[in-house]
C-alpha cells in the first residue's frame, strides 16, 4: 500500500510540475505577444482550486492531473468586444501564433537543461563502465573484449558512465553491429565491431547489458540484507535490514550467489529462511514472489545485499561549476532529445514493439521508484519526462502543439490559413489517433501489473 501511495504522490508531483512548466511557456509568450489569457489550468475536469488574478485570468488546479491548458481570447469561439480584438489570438501574425504554441515544448527542453545543470552542480559518485562478467556465448564474447576492460566509446560517443553506455546501446536496437572502443587494463584503447545479426531485445524481460552479453563490474555482495523492498515477499514475511541469511530450507548458504541460485527456480514457493538477527538465529517462512524474464518466471525474495567498498579507480565524483554544468546540462538534454526521436523512429518501423509503449501507470511507477532513490535520481527522471513531453507535443498531430505548428507553417507558405473545415477534420483524426495510442499504453500498463 505504501508503494502505491508513494507512486501516486510522486506521479502527481512530477506531472504537475511538468504540466505547469509546459503551460507557463504558452502563457508567458502569449502575454509577451499581447494576447489575452482567459484561463490557466493545471489538470482537467472539476476545479479543486480557482482564483482570479489581477489581469482577470482564471488560475485553476483541476481534479484530473493528466495535462493542462492555457485558454486564450479567440474571436472564433468568444464574443470579443471591439476594444479587445487586438488581444485575440486568432488575429495575431502567424509568427506570433507559432511562437506561442512552440513555447510549450520549448520550455520543456529549457527546463530539462536547468534540471540537469542543477544535478551536475550537486554532483554525485558515478561508476566507470568496467566490464565485470561476459557470457561466453554472447555477441560481446565473440569480439574479444575481456573482463576488466572499460567501455570508453560507442560509435564515437564518449561513455564515461553506465548511463551513457545504456543510452548509446539503445541507438542500435534493430541494427546489425555496434562499434565499441574499450580501454585495456594497461591503458591501451582498442576498437571492436560487435556483430549482432539476430539481436532481439525486449526491455520488459531483459536489460540492455545482459542482452548484449555482459554484466557491469560490481563489488561482491555479502549475505547481509541491506534493503527490504516495501510490500515485497520478504517485507511481508518479516525479514529485516541487517539480517544475515544463514540457511534456506535447511541448506547452508555460503555466499550471496548461492542464495540467488536457490531462489530463482522456486517462484511462488514457500521456503524457510534462517537468519542471524541480534546475535541469535531466527527461522522465517517466506512465500517467494516471481519475476518474469525471457526464460520464464524466476523466484524473488525482494531484498538486496550489502556490498563491499567500490575500488577507487572504478568510480569518479562528477561535479561541475555553474558554466560547465550549463554546458553539460545542454549536452545531456540534446542527447535525450535525439534518443527520443530515434526511439520514436524505431517504434514506427517496428524495431521497438508496440507492447513496450508505456502509459500513466508505468510513469507513476517510474516516478515513485526514482523518488525512493533520492532527489538526484528523481530530478533525472523529471528531465527525461520533460524532454519526452516536449518531443511528443511536437508530433504533427492536429490535437498536439505540433499539429498547430503544421497548420501555421502551411499558412506561412501559402499566405492564407488552412480552412476551418480541414482543421476540424484534422483535429478529429488526431483525437482518434491519440486515443488509440493512450488505450494501447494503458493496456500495456495493465498487462505489466497483472
Amino acid at each position: 500500500m505504501f508503494e502505491i501511495i508513494r507512486n501516486i504522490g510522486a506521479f502527481v508531483m512530477a506531472l504537475g510540475i511538468l504540466v505547469a512548466v509546459h503551460e507557463w511557456g504558452h502563457f508567458i509568450i502569449a502575454r509577451k505577444c499581447g494576447v489575452k489569457v482567459l484561463r490557466f489550468s493545471i489538470g482537467f475536469g472539476k476545479p479543486l482550486y480557482k482564483r482570479i488574478t489581477s489581469t482577470g485570468m482564471e488560475f485553476v488546479i483541476a481534479a484530473i492531473p493528466l495535462g493542462g491548458y492555457v485558454r486564450m481570447l479567440d474571436s472564433r469561439v468568444d464574443a470579443v468586444a471591439e476594444q479587445d480584438k487586438a488581444e485575440s489570438f486568432d488575429i495575431q501574425p502567424v509568427w506570433k501564433r507559432f511562437a506561442i504554441v512552440a513555447a510549450g515544448p520549448g520550455i520543456n527542453f529549457l527546463f530539462a537543461i536547468l534540471i540537469l545543470m542543477v544535478v551536475a552542480m550537486i554532483g554525485q559518485d558515478k561508476a566507470k563502465p568496467y566490464i565485470g562478467e561476459i557470457n561466453p556465448e554472447s555477441y560481446m564474447a565473440a569480439t574479444g573484449i575481456e573482463v576488466g576492460d572499460q567501455i570508453i566509446a560507442i560509435d564515437g560517443a564518449d561513455t564515461k558512465t553506465w548511463q551513457a553506455v545504456n543510452i548509446e546501446l539503445m541507438r542500435f536496437i534493430g541494427g546489425d553491429n555496434i562499434p565499441l572502443t574499450v580501454e585495456k587494463p594497461n591503458g591501451q584503447a582498442i576498437s571492436y565491431e560487435m556483430k549482432m545479426p539476430n539481436w532481439e531485445f525486449d526491455p520488459e524481460l531483459d536489460n540492455m547489458f545482459t542482452s548484449v552479453g555482459f554484466e557491469p563490474f560490481r563489488t561482491k555482495p555479502s549475505k547481509i540484507i541491506a534493503l527490504v523492498l516495501a510490500d515485497g515477499p520478504s517485507a511481508q514475511a518479516g525479514l529485516q535490514e541487517n539480517d544475515e541469511i544463514l540457511k534456506l530450507n535447511g541448506t547452508f548458504m555460503e555466499e550471496w550467489g548461492q542464495i540467488v541460485d536457490y531462489v530463482k527456480p522456486r517462484a511462488n514457493e514457500t521456503i524457510e529462511v534462517e537468519v542471524l538477527r541480534n546475535g541469535g538465529a531466527k527461522v522465517i517462512s517466506v512465500t517467494l514472489g516471481e519475476l518474469k524474464t525471457a526464460t520464464g518466471a524466476e523466484g524473488r525474495l525482494g531484498i538486496s545485499s550489502q556490498v563491499g567498498a567500490y575500488p577507487e579507480a572504478y568510480y569518479f565524483h562528477d561535479k561541475s561549476g555553474p558554466f560547465d554544468a550549463l554546458v553539460k546540462g545542454t549536452q545531456d538534454t540534446w542527447r535525450l532529445m535525439t534518443l527520443t526521436v530515434e526511439m520514436l523512429g524505431k517504434f514506427i518501423n517496428g524495431d521497438v514493439a508496440v507492447k513496450n509503449l508505456s502509459g500513466p501507470i508505468s510513469i507513476a511507477q517510474g516516478a515513485g521508484m526514482s523518488a525512493s532513490y533520492g532527489i538526484i535520481v528523481f530530478l533525472g527522471f523529471l528531465a527525461l519526462i520533460s524532454v519526452n513531453l516536449g518531443i511528443i507535443n511536437l508530433l504533427p498531430l492536429p490535437m498536439l502543439d505540433g499539429g498547430h505548428l503544421m497548420y501555421f507553417t502551411a499558412e506561412w507558405i501559402t499566405g492564407k490559413p488552412v480552412p476551418d473545415g480541414i482543421q476540424e477534420i484534422g483535429f478529429r483524426i488526431g483525437g482518434v489517433l491519440l486515443f488509440m495510442l493512450m488505450a494501447v499504453a494503458i493496456f500495456n500498463d495493465i498487462n505489466r501489473i497483472t
